[in-house]
């Protein structure tokens, strides 16, 4: 009878079976749903970063490159001191370095520094479209404008002349923007492209200038 009652006190009921299988098995079940989730994340996240950094090397545009090909000049007065006024035209080469990424020019501009001062006034040039691997070329007229400029600057550029070797920077400022076939590129960058040559031209000459210098172009996008 004694062995008889003691095993019965040590079986386990079945009610206190039931509830120990209501109070594990759901939140064990719980929980291996949960890490399933979270693998999931972590694998489409990983995969979505993947993708993302190969789409990103394959499309990632490179800056456009500029470079003043010839100059004229057709006016240049300085004898109105401290005024300048003077017409030249110079032409740019500009070529898209990109395999598949086209380029959209907007808000151009551009004019002619000496001495870091402006000697004419902006000119604004057409809006231009530049096919992938391509090269485009453009010829802006400048100036025709009495610009003031600083009498130390008429004076240095009568001396440059006297030489027969001047310094000018042609500057083109706008927007651009990049346009591929799977990627749709709404945000228009500021670009800002400085060319700085050396041309032969003494007093009184008109006409096509001989370039002594003409390195290619600084582009800041």
């Amino acid at each position: 009878m004694a062995e008889e009652a003691t095993h019965h006190h040590h079986q386990p009921s079945s009610a206190a079976k039931m509830t120990e299988h209501e109070t594990k098995t759901p939140y064990g079940g719980y929980g291996r749903r949960r890490q399933s989730v979270c693998k999931f994340i972590v694998i489409f996240l990983v995969l979505a970063g993947i993708t993302a950094l190969i789409v990103w090397l394959i499309y990632r545009p490179h800056k456009p490159k500029f470079r003043v090909v010839s100059a004229a000049v057709y006016e240049l007065n300085t004898t109105a001191s401290p005024f300048i006024s003077t017409t030249m035209q110079f032409t740019v080469v500009t070529r898209n370095p990109n395999k598949r990424v086209s380029i959209l020019y907007e808000q151009l501009s551009a004019f002619v520094s000496y001495k870091n001062q402006a000697i004419t006034p902006p000119v604004i040039l057409p809006p231009l479209f530049h096919e992938t691997k391509s090269t485009v070329s453009m010829s802006p007229v400048l100036g025709g404008i009495t610009v003031p400029v600083a009498a130390e600057v008429v004076n240095s550029l009568l001396m440059d002349q006297t030489y027969g070797v001047v310094g000018l920077r042609l500057v083109i400022t706008g927007k651009l923007r990049y346009k591929t076939s799977v990627i749709k590129r709404r945000r228009r960058y500021g670009i800002n492209v400085r060319c700085d040559l050396l041309v032969g031209l003494k007093q009184g000459f008109v006409g096509q200038l001989p370039l002594l210098g003409s390195p290619p172009c600084t582009v800041d996008v």
